[in-house]
């Protein structure tokens, strides 16, 4: 990554502020170090002057289109090479330079603020273009961490189901910050409903972000921190959406500690058990762990349990014992589900590490029904949940549905022939016996006993 220096005499402060990456032959900046056409001074009151217009070919923003192949991106959506996987890990200082946020945008608004970090959405002045601003607070975090958090969301980029971060890092009085692309439909704590969101939904959604977590774990990263605020939503049908929040994310392998202000429920047994201070071994397990907690909570609405802990919760301490096969009752809060989708579930919510499976075995239950549908055609079970976008089992005109009732009409059947009863109706014999039970009960119809009747009631 290579940032123009230009050198001010007088103490003023310099930098560099350029919004593509510079490679050997991709048409790029020179490294020339007298070249003012790429750098914008600051004087010692933090007021920044930039000599750059917005026709300048340095400070043209590149935001690719989101229909476009990979291989069709620019030079900073580069796929690495087969070769320097390795080089993903190595962290480069860079120079990050000191200005405000109105030297260059205009901040439309703040679109969420954390204990750590604030997101806006801001205009890019001198491209017109709108990006979100990621800003961390400077006294809640180090320059390290937040140069490890860009680099891994920069060079992760490529990839069309991760957040793409652009080549623009600068610091505030109070903040690190670094520009990202924008999700214009915000993330999915925002789009999950309190019953979840349809099953076709939820593969969508899965199948993306399995693809994001394989190509980190294939790079030896891990990202730690999987959760429905860290999953931001492209199009409203879910068919794209991309990972995001890489200040988590650690090499596979490494010591680490717990991840800060969390939530609890996505946390694997083995780091809710560390005690604090306490390190552990980074692994792609925990992944595994929080990519099925994220599946269960988008199909439902709710996560599973409130904490993986056998003697405080008693939801997950009655999944560990079907997990473990201590008993074959199936957990109220899972009955919903079919059972190649428990088998799956299963293998991600394994206590032991070592047997989970890894992210993208999801692919193998995409073509399998994930909810099943075990309530009988009725009148007042259209009223309990009159939302057809939402995934119950008591959509009873929806075609799996259906294509559920009859197969258990079917298992009936079969049931009912093996003890010699008649299972097949005749609606024309039916109608024909109802006529005949309506015209016998007129030949027999007798005035005199049907007033006698009437005045016993009156009286």
């Amino acid at each position: 990554m290579h940032i123009n220096h230009v050198y001010v005499t007088n103490e003023k402060r310099s930098f560099s502020f350029r919004l593509r990456r510079s490679r050997p032959g991709d048409g790029g900046s020179t490294h020339s170090r007298n070249s003012n056409n790429n750098s914008s001074t600051c004087t010692n009151n933090n007021r920044c002057n930039s000599p750059l217009t917005a026709t300048s070919t340095s400070m043209k923003l590149e935001v690719p289109n989101s229909a476009a192949s990979v291989s069709r991106r620019s030079s900073i959506y580069r796929k690495p090479d087969k070769d320097d996987s390795g080089l993903i890990h190595i962290v480069r200082d860079i120079d990050l330079p000191l200005m405000t946020f109105n030297d260059q945008y205009n901040v439309e608004k703040v679109l969420a603020e954390g204990c750590f970090a604030k997101i806006m959405l801001a205009l890019h002045r001198p491209t017109q273009t709108q990006v979100v601003l990621k800003a961390v607070h400077a006294e809640l975090t180090t320059t390290q961490e937040f140069q490890r958090e860009f680099h891994f969301n920069y060079e992760l980029s490529h990839h069309r189901n991760i957040l793409s971060a652009y080549n623009v890092a600068f610091q505030t009085k109070d903040y690190y910050v670094f520009a990202m692309e924008h999700a214009p439909y915000g993330d999915l704590a925002s789009n999950v409903g309190p019953n979840g969101l349809h099953e076709n939904a939820c593969k969508l959604i899965t199948e993306q972000l399995s693809s994001a977590l394989g190509f980190m774990h294939s790079k030896n990263l891990v990202h730690r921190d999987l959760k429905l605020e860290n999953v931001l939503v492209f199009t409203p049908d879910f068919s794209r959406v991309k990972l995001c929040d890489f200040g988590a994310t650690t090499r596979k392998g490494l010591l680490v500690h717990k991840v800060k202000h969390t939530w609890t429920s996505f946390v694997p047994p083995e780091v809710l058990e560390i005690v604090k201070n306490e390190r552990f071994h980074c692994l792609p397990s925990s992944d595994s762990w929080q990519f099925g907690i994220l599946m269960f909570h988008i199909l439902t609405g709710s996560p599973p349990w409130n904490a993986a802990d056998w003697v405080k919760d008693t939801q997950y301490a009655g999944f560990m014992k079907y997990e473990q096969r201590k008993t074959t009752k199936i957990p109220d809060n899972f009955r919903k589900f079919s059972t190649r989708l428990m088998r799956c579930f299963r293998k991600y919510l394994s206590y032991d590490p070592e047997d989970r499976c890894k992210v993208t075995e999801v692919a193998k239950y995409m073509k399998d029904r994930w909810v099943e549908c075990r309530i009988t055609a009725s009148k007042s079970a259209t009223l309990i949940s009159p939302n057809p976008d939402q995934d119950s089992c008591i959509y009873l005109n929806q075609k799996d549905c259906r294509h559920s009732a009859d197969e258990n009409k079917t298992r009936l059947r079969r049931m009912m022939s093996s003890y010699g009863l008649e299972s097949a109706l005749d609606q024309n014999a039916i109608r024909k016996r109802v006529l005949e039970w309506l015209a016998t009960c007129d030949a027999n119809f007798d005035t005199e006993i049907e007033s006698l009747a009437v005045v016993d009631v009156t009286n």
